[in-house]
């Protein structure tokens, strides 16, 4: 027997990585590749009037110029996120906001199609635009978000409000926040005959394969998916956009393999971003803390041609124990492109609302806000009623408590000081639900004829830089009793078993729980056949006719995720240090603690953690797309302007994981970690913000001009 999961083992893929030996998918060795750049449209809501192409036509190196006038018709069929969106693909004149694919310029070099890209030249029939919620009517209605109900009721909360002692009621805003993953959007599509290979950055391999494929009209084995290096995702690349059937059709017209990367600046508008949302919560309870009632509203924007929906009260339906409870999702429909899910869409909005509501229900209360947490402790799903697969909340919420010191907190606003600078406390809740989907996987033990085994395990499922090649060697080294020195783990290829997207925090459930079933239905084959150890193995592999065994297996949730409400939890502490003249705002340290399931990779599960803390640190002070009202056009879209956290913005970051033994979630026992570490944090930084100042920012981010003009009203 292994012993590797659970240990901080290097990734598997990080010589490559290091080396530049990794291949992402525009780097990918093609011949005879011709290059596509996207011509985007500069207004919104509009009519293309004229489109000149013929100065772009002439230049050297040029091949083709596609535009609505000569783009082939598609009849598309949409699908559902997180695979399709509704694309814009150059079939017509209508222009549905500002930076949407108007003509894709082909030509030999990447410099000859971007110089004649620039050479496009658009004339319009604009109409008028909206890009601010505030500025038009909202929409009574939300669709269903992933199966999951846009409203909610649980008792009666006008009567919980009735019986309420004392009330908060306050609304909570977040802006449009735009991924920057450092790989941006990239692919490169070649056809052979009527079959399609095409490289692309993407968190979902099969359904990326399937709604190129079902766009173009091709049966889906004619097509083949790539992806075997992301560069980051975090939401934004778990849905095909209009580039990558671009890129296809480039291709076939021209019939040359084509690559079509976007630019930084192309990042924002075409493929999605979080949504803005306002969220109004009231809570009601005893004067000992008790929630009589919880009530949460939340508004988010989509686009005019495209329903998306920011789930962000559904935690507010499972968090804490209240008899009465009432959430609502609606939307407000834009002249912008169609947001998408960005790192815990919904719990990161959500949680920054509700965990903030519940430090004004502690103020208003005078009662510790740890206390009232614990006070209103669920010890079943208030929602569904079930009881939890396993839950560490108060031991998160006593673990990390305890290291950050908050016994030595000053309930009283800009109490604690060092000189110039006022210091604040403050902490919140984080969680995430589990999510497992079917999946599938292959392995083949091989023997070399000198005693040696090779296994090689197959899953099309993707690593979107979390570790999932070295976490899933992990896994079915264990469950096949083979040191991980020989066990490759193949993913990010549409012809492997089919696994579902990365995103859900769902891949480690999901692929992990095939390979361990595909895995241990090998080595239960090889027990029956009288294979004992490693030795035995190869002896026994050596005589098969072709040195091999191969066997597939399928995996899917059961009846326990029927029975039992399934997940994570945590718990975050900030420190902040506020400058009482300039209003600005440090981070010296964070400490957060999380109830996970098991942990697979001591190392990697760590520096996810980490990583969804710095994003938190980043939603609660800097990240703000911001929209030009005139044009709606983004006008920070780059990184010099639209701003993230770098090293000097971050302090201390004390992560740490309780052990969590959940027998029921899943085979393996994973609860999955890409998400629950931004949620809870901007609140925590928030709260902290008003023990330092006694200034209450309700809108992100918290910014010096917000803090400074807050406490001058105050």
């Amino acid at each position: 027997m292994t012993d590797a999961v659970g240990q901080p083992m290097s990734r598997v893929d990080g010589r490559l990585k290091v080396t530049g030996a990794a291949r992402y998918s525009a780097e990918m060795p093609v011949a005879n590749v011709h290059h596509a750049v996207i011509v985007q449209s500069t207004v919104a809501r509009a009519r293309i009037t004229s489109l000149d192409t013929a100065a772009a036509e002439r230049l050297p190196g040029v091949v083709k110029v596609l535009t609505h006038r000569n783009t082939p018709k598609l009849s598309a069929q949409v699908g559902k996120p997180p695979a399709s969106r509704v694309l814009t693909l150059l079939q017509d004149d209508v222009v549905h906001y500002n930076g949407q694919p108007i003509a894709v310029v082909v030509a030999d070099t990447l410099e000859h199609a971007t110089d004649a890209a620039h050479r496009v030249r658009a004339t319009y029939d604009t109409a008028a635009v909206v890009t601010d919620m505030r500025e038009t009517n909202r929409v009574s209605y939300a669709p269903e978000s992933n199966g999951r109900k846009p409203e909610s009721s649980t008792g009666d909360v006008g009567a919980g409000l009735a019986q309420a002692e004392v009330t908060v009621s306050h609304t909570y805003a977040t802006p449009i926040e735009n991924h920057n993953p450092m790989e941006p959007h990239s692919t490169i599509a070649a056809w052979d005959g009527d079959h399609l290979t095409v490289y692309d950055s993407t968190q979902y391999v099969i359904g990326d394969r399937n709604t190129v494929a079902n766009t173009l009209g091709l049966p889906p084995e004619n097509v083949r998916l790539v992806s075997y290096f992301i560069g980051g995702g975090f939401g934004c690349k778990g849905s095909v956009w209009s580039h990558v059937p671009l890129a296809a059709l480039a291709a076939r017209e021209v019939g040359k393999p084509v690559k079509l990367v976007l630019t930084r600046r192309q990042m924002y508008g075409p493929v999605g971003a979080r949504p803005q949302t306002e969220q109004k919560i009231t809570l009601g309870a005893r004067r000992d803390g008790t929630l009589t009632a919880v009530s949460h509203e939340s508004i988010s924007h989509t686009s005019r041609f495209e329903d998306f929906v920011e789930p962000s009260a559904m935690q507010t339906r499972m968090l804490y124990a209240c008899p009465n409870i009432r959430t609502s999702h609606k939307l407000v429909k834009l002249d912008l492109g169609t947001p998408t899910f960005q790192r815990a869409p919904g719990e990161a909005t959500g949680t920054f609302a509700l965990e903030s509501a519940m430090d004004e229900l502690a103020v208003a209360l005078n009662m510790d806000p740890l206390a009232l947490r614990l006070k209103n402790y669920a010890e079943v799903d208030p929602e569904s009623g079930k009881p939890w697969s396993s839950k560490s909340l108060r031991e998160c919420y006593r673990v990390a408590g305890e290291r950050f010191g908050w016994s030595r907190r000053n309930a009283t606003p800009g109490a604690m000081r060092d000189g110039d600078v006022t210091i604040g406390y403050g902490m919140a809740t984080a969680t995430y639900p589990t999510n497992r989907q079917k999946a599938s996987a292959l392995v083949r033990l091989t023997g070399d004829g000198r005693g040696g085994v090779r296994a090689v395990v197959q899953s099309a499922t993707q690593d979107i830089g979390t570790g999932t090649y070295t976490v899933m060697t992990q896994v079915a080294a264990d469950a096949l009793g083979l040191p991980v020195e020989q066990v490759r783990v193949e993913i990010g290829d549409s012809r492997m078993p089919p696994s579902p997207v990365s995103g859900g925090s769902m891949t480690a459930a999901s692929t992990g729980s095939a390979i361990d079933a595909v895995c241990r239905q090998a080595r239960q084959q090889l027990t029956a056949a009288g294979v004992t150890d490693v030795a035995s193995l190869a002896r026994w592999l050596d005589a098969q006719p072709d040195r091999t065994l191969v066997v597939k297996a399928d995996s899917a949730p059961g009846a326990d995720a029927r029975k039992y409400s399934m997940h994570s939890f945590g718990a975050v502490f900030a420190e902040v240090r506020v400058d009482r003249e300039l209003g600005e705002i440090r981070v010296p340290r964070i400490v957060a603690s999380y109830g996970a399931g098991r942990i697979l990779n001591a190392k990697t599960a760590h520096s996810q953690m980490v990583g969804g803390v710095v994003w938190g640190v980043g939603m609660a002070l800097e990240e703000e797309t911001l929209v030009d009202p005139r044009t709606a056009r983004y006008v920070n879209a780059d990184l010099a302007e639209y701003h993230v956290p770098v090293n000097a913005d971050i302090g201390t970051l004390d992560v740490s994981f309780v052990e969590e033994n959940d027998p029921y979630v899943n085979p393996i026992g994973v609860k999955g970690i890409g998400e629950i570490g931004i949620t809870g944090v901007a609140a925590a930084i928030a709260n902290a913000v008003y023990n330092a100042t006694g200034v209450r920012v309700r809108e992100l981010p918290i910014t010096l001009d917000k803090v400074m003009i807050g406490g001058a009203r105050a």
